[in-house]
C-alpha cells in the first residue's frame, strides 16, 4: 500500500511542531506528517515525495510568509498535484486571498488561526476521508468510463453494422450483468435509504448481514431503520447528526439487530446525495459486519484483566522488589540459580511465646490470630521501602535494599501497630502479645534455590544469620528491637533515634565480637521516657562494668532501676556486677551468635 503524507507549511516552527502533533493524534500512524518552513521548501519537498512514489492526500498552509503567500502556493500545488486537497490556515488572509485560492487551487477549507483544536482534528479527518472516497470513486470512474467506453463502441458498431446487432445487445447485456454482479457480489453491504429510514435499494451482502432469506424480505421487513434495527434508536439519531452537520460519516460503530434477534456490531461508512438545492434525497453507503473484531477485543481486554489480577496474585508471593533486583521484567523470566549480590538490611521478627500462646487456641484460631497480626506488620515494612521475603510461621523475614534508615523506622513503626492491636486485644478480651526485632545491615547474596519442579526465592550471607540471631537475643535482654554496628555505621542520622549501647556480642565461627545497640523507640511511652532519663547513668555503668569496677558499676545500675524498676538490661547489668565472678561472666553460650 502506498504510503500517505500530509504536508504542513508555516514560517513558524512553532506553530508547525504544534500542528504536526495534533495532526497525529487525529489521523493516527496511517499517514506521514512532514513539515516545511516556506513556499520554496514546500514545493521542494512535494516534487520529492511525488518522485519517491508517495502519495499526497493533504496540504495544509499558512498565507502569510515571508517567501510566498499561501494562495500562490497552493495554487503552484494544484498544478503538480491536482488531486491533493488543500487547508488554508492563518488569520491574515483577506477574502480576495482564499477566493483566489478556492477558484485557482480548488481550496478544500479555510480555517482561521488560532484554531480550535476539535475543529482541526474533524476538518483534517474529513478531508482525508475524502481524499480516500475520491479516489475509491475515481477508480469506480475509471471502470464506468471503461464501461461507458464499452457501450460507446456497441453503438458505434450497432449504427454501422445492423448485421450484428444480436451481438451487440449481448455484449452490452454482459457488461450491465458485470457490473450488476459487481454490486450483488460485494462482501459489503450497500444500501441507500431514505432521510426517514426506509431502505430504497441494497445488496444481497447486506440481507445476509442481518439475517434475511432474501433481499425482498429485508425491504419488506425494514419499514423503519431507525426503531427496527438499532439496539440503541438514539444511535441512529446520532448518524443522521453527523450526516447533515458533515455529509458524510465514516467507521461509525452500531449494535443492529438481526433477523432471529441475536445482535451484531456494524460499522458503517455513508454520504448524503442531495439536489441542487442542497436537499438530502437519500443516503447510500457500505456496512461490514465487525462483531467478530468487537468479540475478539472484548476477549483482549478480559485476558489482559485476567492478566493483570493473575499478576497481581503472583506479587503476593513473589514480591516485586524481587524481580526488580533480579533485573526480571516478569516471574517467567525467573530461572533456578539466578543471583544477585547486594547490599541490604535484613530484619528478622518473632512474636513472644508464640508456642505456649498458640496451645491454647484450635487451629482454625491459630491461623485467624497470625493473619491479624501479619497483616498489621506488613504495612508498616512496605511503606518503608521493604518487602517481605517470607513468613516462617509467626516469624517475618524482611528484606530493604534502600538505606538503613529504612528498616530502622520499619521495625519502630512495626512495634508501634503492635501497640495498637494490643489495646483491641485487651479490649476483646485477650493477653496482649510481645515481639522481638533484629535488624543487621551487609553485603548477601539473592536468588533462587530449589529444583525444576518447585523453587523459592531466598537469601544467603552471614547477614541474615546475625540478624536472626539478634532477634533471638531480643528474649535474653528483654529489648524489643536490636541493631548490629553495621545498622548503625549506614543510618544516616543516627541522632534522630532513641538508642544505647549493649554488648560485644561473640559470633559463632568469627573472630571479632559485634557490637549490639537497642533501639527504643517503639517501647512503651513510659519506658522510652524511663530510658532516656536514664541514659546517662546507664552508660557510666557500662564503663565501670567494663573497667571491672564492679561495685561502682552496680551503685549505677542500681539507680537505673531505681528511676526506672523495668529496665531488664540494666537488671542483667547489675546481677553481673554484684556476681562473686562478675570478671569472668558473660551472655550465657546458648545465646552467642
Amino acid at each position: 500500500m502506498t504510503k500517505q503524507v500530509v504536508i504542513c507549511v508555516d514560517d513558524e516552527m512553532t506553530v508547525l511542531r504544534s500542528l504536526k502533533a495534533e495532526l497525529k493524534e487525529a489521523i493516527g500512524k496511517d499517514y506521514l506528517i512532514e513539515i516545511a518552513e516556506g513556499g520554496e521548501d514546500a514545493l521542494a519537498l512535494l516534487e520529492e515525495l511525488l518522485e519517491d512514489g508517495y502519495e499526497i492526500p493533504l496540504i495544509i498552509s499558512d498565507y502569510i510568509m515571508p517567501d510566498m503567500k499561501g494562495d500562490e502556493l497552493l495554487k503552484r500545488v494544484h498544478l503538480i498535484s491536482p488531486q491533493t486537497l488543500k487547508i488554508m490556515l492563518t488569520g491574515q488572509a483577506d477574502l480576495e486571498a482564499v477566493g483566489n485560492a478556492i477558484k485557482q487551487a480548488k481550496l478544500y477549507r479555510y480555517i482561521a488561526k488560532p484554531w480550535q483544536a476539535s475543529d482541526l482534528s474533524l476538518t483534517v479527518k474529513e478531508a482525508v476521508n475524502s481524499y480516500l472516497q475520491d479516489k475509491k470513486l475515481a477508480a469506480q470512474n475509471v471502470q464506468l468510463q471503461q464501461m461507458n467506453q464499452e457501450l460507446e463502441q456497441l453503438t458505434r458498431e450497432q449504427a454501422g453494422l445492423i448485421a450484428q446487432l444480436h451481438e451487440n445487445e449481448s455484449r452490452l447485456l454482459k457488461a450491465q450483468q458485470k457490473y450488476r454482479k459487481i454490486f450483488e457480489n460485494a462482501l459489503e453491504g450497500i444500501f441507500q435509504t431514505t432521510p426517514e429510514g426506509r431502505y430504497i435499494s441494497a445488496n444481497h451482502a447486506l440481507a445476509n448481514i442481518y439475517g434475511y432469506n432474501s433481499l425482498e424480505e429485508l425491504m419488506t421487513i425494514l419499514t423503519n431503520v431507525q426503531h427496527q434495527l438499532y439496539v440503541e434508536p438514539h444511535r441512529h439519531l446520532e448518524f443522521i447528526k453527523l450526516m447533515q452537520q458533515h455529509g458524510e460519516v465514516s467507521a461509525f460503530e452500531s449494535q443492529v439487530y438481526r433477523r432471529d434477534g441475536s445482535i451484531i456490531w456494524i460499522s458503517e461508512n455513508a454520504r448524503a446525495v442531495c439536489d441542487i438545492s442542497g436537499r438530502v434525497l437519500y443516503y447510500q453507503g457500505f456496512v461490514e459486519d465487525i462483531t467478530e473484531r468487537k468479540q475478539a477485543e472484548a476477549e483482549r481486554l478480559k485476558f489482559t484483566s485476567e492478566l493483570f489480577e493473575l499478576n497481581r496474585a503472583f506479587s503476593r508471593f513473589v514480591p516485586r522488589q524481587f524481580l526488580q533486583l533480579l533485573d526480571k521484567k516478569s516471574l517467567v523470566d525467573i530461572q533456578l540459580g539466578d543471583q544477585v549480590q547486594q547490599e541490604m538490611s535484613v530484619l528478622f521478627s518473632d512474636i513472644r511465646d508464640f508456642t505456649t500462646l498458640s496451645e491454647s487456641m484450635t487451629p482454625q484460631e491459630n491461623f485467624n490470630f497470625i493473619n491479624a497480626y501479619l497483616s498489621r506488620m506488613e504495612p508498616a515494612i512496605v511503606e518503608n521501602q521493604g518487602f517481605i521475603d517470607k513468613y516462617i510461621g509467626d516469624a517475618i523475614m524482611a528484606l530493604f535494599s534502600g538505606i538503613a534508615d529504612d528498616a530502622v523506622k520499619a521495625g519502630i513503626t512495626m512495634l508501634q501497630h503492635l501497640a495498637q492491636y494490643n489495646r483491641h486485644r485487651v479490649q476483646s478480651g485477650y493477653i496482649p502479645i510481645k515481639i522481638g526485632i533484629g535488624i543487621n545491615t551487609g553485603s548477601l547474596m539473592l536468588g533462587t534455590v530449589g529444583g525444576q519442579h518447585r523453587m523459592d526465592s531466598t537469601v544467603i550471607s552471614d547477614t541474615v544469620n546475625l540478624a536472626s540471631r539478634l532477634e533471638g537475643l531480643t528474649k535474653y535482654y528483654g529489648a524489643s528491637l536490636l541493631i548490629s554496628q553495621q545498622t548503625l555505621g549506614r543510618l544516616h542520622n543516627p541522632m534522630q533515634y532513641s538508642l544505647r549501647f549493649i554488648e560485644q556480642v561473640k559470633v559463632k565461627g568469627k573472630s571479632k565480637a559485634v557490637a549490639v545497640f537497642e533501639v527504643f523507640d517503639g517501647d512503651e511511652p513510659d519506658m522510652k521516657e524511663g530510658k532516656l532519663a536514664t541514659k546517662p547513668l546507664f552508660e557510666e555503668g557500662l564503663f565501670l562494668y567494663h573497667q571491672q569496677t564492679f561495685k561502682e558499676a552496680a551503685q549505677r545500675f542500681d539507680e537505673v532501676l531505681r528511676i526506672n524498676p523495668r529496665d531488664t538490661v540494666a537488671q542483667i547489668y547489675r546481677s553481673r556486677s554484684t556476681s562473686q565472678d562478675s570478671k569472668i561472666q558473660r551472655i550465657p553460650s546458648s545465646l552467642t551468635m
